[in-house]
């Protein structure tokens, strides 16, 4: 929260509109403070799966022309550590119906081996189904403003009902492609990996993400964890290729 606070007036210039999805459980503190901020609406989901469905809910109703979509600590790091770079994505997110920020091999080289090799799996699936290999999982997209009319009405919260909240990775890009929208790939080095990041005071140095790597892939239970990942976003793409759609007027 701290690290948020200190960026947050980067951030409130570059959105004409701030929402944030919070889980159920939210310590109140943290909500107080995020309430504070200047031109941010709240919103605290029934359950954790349906944060990143509730955010594109909430941001469509502020009827901006486009949107973008990111995970808060992958935001703050971004922020952190590559702000021209974050905001020329934000240019580039009006230049199609679907922008998917895909990690650059220096952004990769951050991560774990256990969600690069899992991750080849789930995205390998997905580009089976779209006819192109990206990087789906990031954790970062654009969206313009029909093409998150189209999700909205042919996605809903109650599927993230049995925790299938990563399944968005797949959900929404096999469902925009059979759409027939304009998709593009921006490659970035700021969605390198966040979580070494986590209950620190800043942003992890490159020493420091190598280090939380390596502990990271000694853990047989975190590999088991991101194939169980894997699965999901597998099984949500399959899903979304074979579900009815609805184009709304």
């Amino acid at each position: 929260m701290v690290r948020f606070r200190k960026i947050f007036p980067k951030i409130e210039a570059a959105y004409a509109a701030i929402m944030i999805s919070l889980p159920p459980g939210t310590d109140p503190a943290e909500f107080s403070q995020l309430e504070t901020l200047a031109n941010v609406s709240l919103t605290v989901t029934g359950d954790w799966s349906w944060g990143r469905h509730v955010a594109v809910g909430q941001a469509f109703e502020a009827s901006t022309d486009f949107i973008h979509y990111a995970d808060f600590d992958r935001l703050v790091r971004w922020v952190e550590t590559y702000p021209e770079e974050w905001r020329r994505g934000l240019e580039q997110i009006q230049e199609a119906d679907y922008t998917i920020f895909e990690r650059s091999e220096k952004a990769w080289d951050s991560h774990p081996q256990a969600l690069l090799q899992t991750e080849k799996i789930s995205s390998g699936v997905i580009a089976h189904l779209v006819g192109r290999f990206q990087d789906f999982s990031s954790g970062s997209k654009g969206l313009s403003r029909r093409a998150a009319r189209f999700l909205l009405a042919n996605s809903r919260e109650e599927r993230g009902s049995s925790g299938r909240a990563l399944g968005t990775d797949a959900e929404w890009t096999v469902l925009l492609h059979r759409g027939g929208f304009c998709l593009q790939s921006v490659q970035v080095d700021g969605l390198d990996w966040e979580s070494a990041d986590r209950f620190q005071a800043q942003a992890a140095s490159p020493e420091a993400q190598r280090r939380a790597a390596e502990i990271y892939d000694a853990d047989p239970e975190n590999w088991a964890q991101r194939v169980r990942v894997a699965q999901e976003i597998v099984e949500c793409a399959l899903e979304a290729f074979q579900r009815p759609l609805i184009y709304p007027e």
